[in-house]
C-alpha cells in the first residue's frame, strides 16, 4: 500500500473538529482521476454491507461514546451508519443526486446522537473514522485492479477529505442546534415544575419525579424567599437579586410578583463539632430544631441585600410538597419589609407579618389607634409618633429613647403621656402596648 495514504488515517484521532461551511481545498482532479474515483466507489456500493460492518465493529472498539448505543441497539446503529454510507459513497458518484439527501442524512445523525447524548466528538470520530474506512476502500480496490492509477486516485484526494469536512460542519451545526432545543425543553420543564411547586398545585405522584429534575431532596428542610428590585430582570439572563452565603444551595425563580428562591436550609447549616463523638452535634431532621433556626439565621445575617431591595424570608417547611406554603410565608415577610428595602425574616417579624397578611384589618387597627393623632398639627404628630417608635425599640427605656432622639428623659414621658391622653390607651397596660406595636407597624407599612 503506497505510504501517502498512511499518515491521513492516523491523524483522524488529532484533527480537531472542523468549522461548518469550511474553506474547499483547490482541486487537481482531471478526467483520468475521476474515473478511477468513480470506477471504485462504485465497488464500494456493491460492498456495502461488509464496509457497514467493519465500521460498526471500528466504532465499538474505539468510540467509547457509541459503545452504549451499540450493545442496546446495534441494528439500529448498524441500520444509521448504513444509510449514511450510501448516500456519501453515493455523492462521490453522482455529487448532484445525493449532496441534499446525504446533508439531511447527517443533520439527522447530528439531531438523534444530540437528542441521545452521545458526545459531539464521538459524533464526530465516528464520522472521520467512517470517511477513512471508506478512503481506504477507494485505495484498496484501486489498487487491486490496477496499482499504478493510486498515483491518479491521490489527485481526489483533497476533494474527498474536503466532503469529509463538509459533513463533520453540517453535523456540527445541527447538533448544536439540536443541543439548544434539548436545553431549552429541560430549562422551560424545570420552570413549570418549580412554579407548580412554588404555587402549590404540584401532585404528590410527581414529587419524585421533580426531585431528580431539580437536584433537591423530595424530603429536605427549605426556605422560600422573595425578592423585590426595583427593576426586575429575569435572573436566567444575569446574575440573581442577592448575593446568598457561601455554599448555599438555591433554585432561582422568576414569579409575577417577585424573583423567588427555594433554599435548601440544610446547605445553610454550619457543621456543629462536640466531643462527644460523631453525630453528637448533628441537627435534627425536624424543621423546628436548632440546626433549622441556625441555618435561617446563617441566612438571614449573611445574605447580601443591594440597597433599595426587599427580602422575605420564610420560615422552614418540610418537604418539596410544602414550597407552597413557603412562598406565601416568603411573600407575608416581603409585604412586612420597609419600602426602602432590607431582609425580613418571617419568624423574628410574626406581629408585623399578622398586619400585613389582612392589610384591611390592619388599617382599621391603625386608624382605631392612631386616628385621635390626625387631629393635632402634623408636625406634633409626627414628633408622638417618632417618640413612640424609639421607645417601643427601647425596650420601654426612655432614658434610651431619649438618647436616641437627641432630647432629655422627661420629654419622652412627657410625649408619651400626650400620645396615651390623645389616644385613650396606657402604655404600661400589655394588650394596649400591643395594639399601638401593630398600629404603628400598620400605619408604617400599609400607608400608601
Amino acid at each position: 500500500m503506497p505510504q501517502v495514504v498512511r499518515p491521513r488515517i492516523r491523524a483522524l484521532h488529532t484533527t480537531p473538529p472542523a468549522a461548518p461551511l469550511p474553506k474547499r481545498f483547490r482541486s487537481l482532479a482531471d478526467r483520468e482521476s475521476v474515473e478511477v474515483l468513480h470506477r471504485s466507489a462504485r465497488v464500494l456500493l456493491e460492498e456495502l454491507p461488509e464496509l457497514t460492518e467493519r465500521l460498526v465493529e471500528a466504532l465499538y472498539e474505539q468510540e467509547p461514546g457509541y459503545r452504549t448505543a451499540i450493545e442496546s441497539s446495534r441494528a439500529d446503529v448498524w441500520q444509521e451508519v448504513h444509510h449514511s454510507l450510501r448516500h456519501n459513497v453515493g455523492s462521490l458518484i453522482q455529487p448532484r443526486a445525493f449532496r441534499e439527501a446525504a446533508h439531511r442524512t447527517t443533520r439527522w445523525i447530528g439531531e438523534i446522537r444530540a437528542e441521545q447524548g452521545v458526545p459531539l466528538d464521538a459524533v464526530l470520530h465516528a464520522f472521520r473514522l467512517g470517511g477513512a474506512m471508506v478512503w481506504q476502500g477507494l485505495v484498496d480496490e484501486t489498487a487491486r485492479r490496477d496499482p499504478e492509477d493510486v498515483r491518479l486516485l491521490v489527485h481526489v484526494a483533497a476533494d474527498v477529505w474536503n466532503f469529509v469536512d463538509e459533513h463533520c460542519g453540517v453535523l456540527t451545526d445541527a447538533y448544536r442546534q439540536a443541543e439548544r432545543r434539548i436545553d431549552w425543553r429541560r430549562e422551560n420543564r424545570q420552570r413549570l415544575v418549580t412554579a407548580a411547586l412554588l404555587d402549590g398545585t404540584a401532585r404528590i405522584a410527581d414529587l419524585p419525579d421533580a426531585s431528580v429534575m431539580l437536584g433537591l431532596p423530595e424530603d429536605g428542610r427549605y426556605a422560600v424567599l422573595a425578592v423585590r428590585t426595583a427593576r426586575r430582570a429575569p435572573h436566567a439572563t444575569t446574575s440573581p437579586p442577592v448575593v446568598l452565603p457561601d455554599g448555599v444551595l438555591a433554585l432561582w425563580h422568576t414569579g409575577p410578583d417577585a424573583e423567588l428562591a427555594v433554599v435548601a436550609l440544610e446547605s445553610a447549616e454550619v457543621p456543629q463539632r462536640s466531643a462527644a463523638g460523631p453525630g453528637a452535634g448533628e441537627a435534627p431532621k425536624g424543621g423546628t430544631g436548632p440546626g433549622t433556626a441556625d441555618a435561617l439565621a446563617r441566612l438571614a445575617a449573611e445574605t447580601a441585600v443591594p440597597a433599595g431591595t426587599g427580602v422575605g424570608v420564610s420560615s422552614a417547611v418540610e418537604g418539596l410538597a410544602a414550597l407552597g406554603e413557603a412562598r406565601r410565608l416568603a411573600e407575608t415577610a416581603l409585604r412586612a419589609c420597609p419600602a426602602s428595602g432590607g431582609l425580613v425574616l418571617l419568624d423574628e417579624h410574626l406581629p408585623t407579618a399578622l398586619v400585613v397578611s389582612s392589610p384591611a384589618l390592619g388599617t382599621a387597627l391603625a386608624d382605631r389607634v392612631l386616628g385621635p393623632l390626625d387631629d393635632i398639627d402634623p408636625a406634633d404628630r409626627d414628633v408622638l409618633v417618632e417618640t413612640l417608635t424609639a421607645w417601643l425599640e427601647a425596650d420601654g427605656s426612655a432614658q434610651r429613647a431619649a438618647a436616641r432622639l437627641y432630647c432629655h428623659r422627661n420629654t419622652v414621658l412627657n410625649r408619651l403621656r400626650r400620645f396615651e391622653q390623645l389616644s385613650g390607651r396606657c402604655l404600661t397596660r400589655p394588650t394596649d402596648a400591643v395594639e399601638v406595636c401593630l398600629a404603628l407597624a400598620a400605619r408604617r407599612l400599609l400607608d400608601g
